[in-house]
């Protein structure tokens, strides 16, 4: 995938959750994992990835100051953000977008093009067709503040969410005007065909997350194992001239550099 550039999710070096303050300041919540950042740069950059994602929480634990060196020391590029919120809830709505500022803040401080939210609550007694106006309402105040710092915002359909399956994709993208970041495991796993909706929404995808994804039992994997074939959706990326980075993740794995260095022998083939 020379034609690519390859970026890793720093995701996979502990827990993943939000901070507990959160609960009673939703300006404070934030996603974060619990691990050593330290030691997933070192790992990113030795399984020969050029670029890194971090989850906002992740990214403003450091001082820009000490996020550079980290990402100088390991000859890498920061290359988005990751953060989200419920965003169909009108009162908490200013309190989310706070937090995605100060991310979007960091993130332009230290050169990240891009900028990549998930969210859409999922209501205790189900959905109603005004949350999705409301959510690409939201989504396009993200796009915004994304506009005024130099980035690119992206939305990511996500499992939990109100937008996961290809009805819901094509219905939010029809009312908001952020870019799509297809997260090709989160879509297969909702039942989607991710290299159609790849072709299908080409003219937004500027930035994408790569993994695998088994059924049974449900699963993340290095890329090209378990039920999602990455030889289609790589070929898809291709015939729509995609050129931009191709960041790949993997939530939870034993041993993180070894998930990466899977992933990335599959790349170095593909």
């Amino acid at each position: 995938m020379a034609d690519f550039k390859l970026a890793y999710h720093a995701n996979c070096w502990g827990a993943l959750g939000g901070d507990a303050v959160g609960v009673t300041s939703i300006t404070q919540l934030a996603y974060r994992t619990f691990g050593d950042m330290r030691r997933a740069f070192t790992d990113i950059s030795a399984a020969g990835y050029e670029g890194v994602e971090l989850f906002d929480g992740n990214l403003l634990e450091f001082s820009a100051a000490e996020m550079r060196a980290l990402l100088a020391d390991n000859g890498m590029k920061l290359v988005a953000t990751y953060s989200g919120g419920n965003f169909i809830f009108d009162d908490i709505l200013p309190e989310e977008l706070a937090r995605i500022i100060r991310a979007a803040d960091r993130a332009a401080e230290l050169g990240a093009p891009h900028l990549v939210v998930g969210g859409g609550a999922k209501r205790f007694d189900g959905t109603r067709e005004t949350d999705y106006l409301k959510l690409a309402a939201a989504l396009d105040r993200v796009k915004e503040i994304a506009d005024a710092r130099g980035l690119r915002a992206h939305y990511h359909p996500h499992l939990s969410t109100i937008v996961e399956g290809p009805e819901e994709v094509r219905k939010i993208f029809s009312l908001s005007g952020i870019d799509f970041c297809p997260d090709t495991a989160h879509l297969a796993s909702a039942g989607g065909d991710p290299a159609a909706l790849i072709r299908e929404h080409a003219s937004r995808i500027s930035y994408v997350h790569l993994k695998g994804f088994q059924k049974e039992p449900f699963a993340f994997t290095p890329l090209d194992r378990g039920d999602v074939p990455t030889g289609p959706i790589v070929a898809a990326l291709r015939e729509i001239e995609f050129d931009g980075w191709v960041c790949t993740e993997l939530d939870s794995w034993v041993d993180p550099l070894e998930g990466a260095r899977l992933s990335m022998n599959y790349l170095k083939s593909a």
